[in-house]
C-alpha cells in the first residue's frame, strides 16, 4: 500500500500561483508515477497532470502551459504549481500515484479556494 499526504492548500489570491506538495510513503518502490487531479463541486474528478519517476510529464490540455508538475524521487514527493489562478480553479486537489501493475492510490485531497 501507498499513503499520500497533500499539503499547501487553502486560500489563493486571484492571479496568484498555487503550490502543492504530496509525500508518498509505504510501498513506494511500486510507484511508477505521481500526479494531480482536481474535483469541482458536483463534478467528476479531472486530470491535471502526471509525472513518471524518470521525469516524463503529461498534462491535460486545459492545464498545459500554466501548470508544472515535478517529482523529487529522493523525498518521494510530487509538486504542483498552477499559475494565474482564478476563482474557477477553486476545487479539491487530489494527489495520485500509480503502480507498475496498475494500482492507483489517492490522497485525501486538499481544498483550494481562490479569492481575496
Amino acid at each position: 500500500q501507498v499513503q499520500l499526504v497533500e499539503s499547501g492548500g487553502g486560500l489563493v489570491q486571484p492571479g496568484g500561483s498555487l503550490r502543492l506538495s504530496c509525500v508518498a510513503s509505504g510501498s513506494i518502490d511500486s510507484i511508477y508515477g505521481m500526479g494531480w487531479h482536481r474535483q469541482f463541486p458536483g463534478k467528476e474528478r479531472d486530470f491535471i497532470g502526471h509525472v513518471t519517476r524518470v521525469g516524463d510529464t503529461m498534462y491535460s490540455e486545459s492545464m498545459k502551459g500554466r501548470s508544472t508538475i515535478s517529482i523529487d524521487n529522493g523525498k518521494m514527493t510530487v509538486y504542483l504549481q498552477v499559475d494565474g489562478m482564478t476563482p474557477e480553479d477553486s476545487a479539491v486537489y487530489y494527489c495520485w500515484a500509480g503502480s507498475r501493475v496498475g494500482t492507483e492510490f489517492w490522497g485525501k485531497g486538499t481544498l483550494v479556494t481562490v479569492g481575496s
